[in-house]
């Protein structure tokens, strides 16, 4: 499989700058790889494909405010600084990117808030844009944390072009998320209303949860055409001895294991045991999945409509098998479904 397998002509307009209105109201699309066939519903209708004892793995990640806007030292000019992750919590370091990143160099100094009471100081490149940033704070570290949140904004992806408003808060987060550590939202999770999951758990559909802290790993763009030499940057992921029992009697029992989005299923195929059942795990996964692939824990998934060339859309190509997915992806844009991260969603069995 090459890059140039995955890519597709995508109209700007089908881009989602906006979520549904109700987040199990989103359009969904149903592909059986059995039977090769394709149906149109909503997001709320997929009860109607599980039965009881069937799971559904849910990442449990929160969002955090990862976007800040600071002043360079001297000339004021504005900086957007993307925090990545913790590095050191005692020294307070932090991997981010800059934008624009040419007007950042090793020892800046960089002012956030209108008291300028939170500075960093550059002190390494990682990359063109990436940069490790030491903060700078008068006070604990809990307060540290609680003025980044402070001065952080919702970290929707750029393709949004329009303002951050105070809705995206809470809509660019799904209504399980737990544990804070991702720069970005589980997709096909936002989909899921209180309403959808009370509704699937009066029909007796069990519920694990998994940890996979999305990072910008998953949207880096594949810049080589050969797919076995691609590197994706490392994701933190945890799965605990609760999760692992649920979704085990459920492989043993031949039910339904459903990964909800990408990082999931990453998470889940990152803890294979050697009989093709799922371990505790704790630590950081690099796993990139692309065509041809054997999935071992998984056998259903949900996501959204990935853009051209993402590992995102190759994995859904290894699942759903290639052919049959550029049929759907096809139909999709025919249809005008939504893509991205507030879009539309797929339901593969």
């Amino acid at each position: 499989m090459k890059l140039s397998n995955f890519n597709f002509d995508l109209p700007k307009e089908l881009l989602a700058e906006y979520p549904a209105e109700n987040r199990d109201e989103a359009r969904l699309m149903v592909l059986n790889r059995k039977t090769k066939t394709i149906e149109h519903k909503l997001f709320k209708d997929l009860i109607d494909y599980f039965e009881p004892e069937d799971v559904m793995v849910l990442n449990n990640t929160k969002v955090f405010p990862a976007r800040l806007y600071g002043n360079k030292e001297k000339t004021g000019a504005r900086i957007e600084v993307f925090l990545l992750r913790e590095l050191n919590s005692e020294t307070r370091l932090w991997d981010v990117l800059v934008d624009p990143a040419r007007k950042i160099r090793i020892g800046n100094k960089l002012y956030f808030g209108d008291d300028e009471s939170l500075v960093a100081e550059v002190i390494d490149n990682t990359t063109s844009r990436g940069r490790t940033l030491r903060f700078l704070y008068d006070g604990s570290y809990q307060e540290f944390r609680n003025k980044l949140t402070e001065l952080g904004e919702t970290p929707l992806p750029k393709y949004i072009k329009r303002e951050v408003e105070p809705e995206d808060a809470e809509r660019y987060q799904t209504i399980f998320a737990k544990e804070e550590g991702a720069v970005a939202a589980p997709t096909a999770g936002l989909h899921f209303s209180k309403h959808l999951l009370k509704r699937l758990e009066i029909k007796g559909i069990n519920f694990a949860e998994v940890t996979l802290h999305v990072g910008l790993g998953t949207f880096s763009p594949v810049e080589v055409e050969d797919l076995s030499k691609h590197k994706m940057d490392s994701e933190e992921a945890f799965i605990q001895k609760p999760a692992t029992e649920v979704i085990n009697k459920a492989i043993n029992e031949n039910r339904k294991v459903c990964a909800v989005g990408t990082t999931v299923m990453r998470a889940l195929e990152s803890a294979v045991s050697s009989n093709h059942t799922l371990n505790e795990f704790s630590g950081w996964t690099n796993k990139f999945i692309f065509p041809p692939y054997d999935f071992s824990i998984a056998n259903c998934m949900i996501t959204n409509f990935h853009t051209p060339k993402s590992t995102l859309m190759m994995m859904v190509s290894a699942f759903a098998g290639h052919e049959f997915m550029k049929e759907a992806y096809e139909l999709a844009v025919k249809e005008k479904y939504k893509f991205y991260s507030y879009g539309d969603a797929m339901l593969i069995i």
